[in-house]
């Protein structure tokens, strides 16, 4: 039996942020300079790496460190209590280009089921803001941030709580 093309979608953002590459950077890896994002989360700063975010509700694998350039990790969905996520694992790339003083950040996660990519468009639309508010020494939570964002989306928060 032949392979087939099989297509997958994937959301992408471009964001041009007011700093170094080096700064955007920090903000992407180290948990500790956006906990409203990240929670208690940590990225292990090398290939093969472990990825926890959220309190272990998203956890991978580093597939890509190169600090200032490129990072990518798998990413899984778990709800309290799982070993093994009922979602598919998926891909997020960050690459970073110097823009004279400024960065501009690619980021690409990849593939994502059809039901999950308003959400999805939500979740980073909504990380990016605050990775610019952080760097502009802004610390917003998340719970001010989402709003519009969700709005721009047309996801309704309060059918999330449920």
């Amino acid at each position: 039996m032949k392979g087939e093309v099989i297509a997958e979608s994937a959301v992408r953002f471009v964001r041009r942020l007011d700093a170094a590459p080096e700064k955007v950077w920090a903000f992407l890896t180290d948990g500790a300079l956006l906990p409203e994002w990240y929670g208690d989360g940590a990225i292990e700063p090398r290939e093969g790496g472990k990825v926890t975010l959220m309190g272990g509700h998203i956890r991978g694998v580093v597939t890509g460190w190169r600090p200032w350039r490129f990072l990518a990790y798998t990413w899984s969905v778990f709800q309290p209590g799982e070993d093994v996520s009922a979602w598919p694992i998926t891909y997020v790339e960050l690459k970073l280009e110097s823009a004279g003083a400024e960065t501009i950040l690619t980021l690409t996660h990849r593939p994502i089921p059809e039901e999950m990519h308003k959400l999805t468009m939500l979740g980073w639309h909504t990380m990016l803001d605050m990775v610019a508010a952080g760097l502009r020494g802004e610390f917003p939570p998340r719970t001010e941030v989402m709003p519009a964002n969700a709005a721009l989306y047309g996801v309704e928060l309060n059918a999330l709580r449920r």
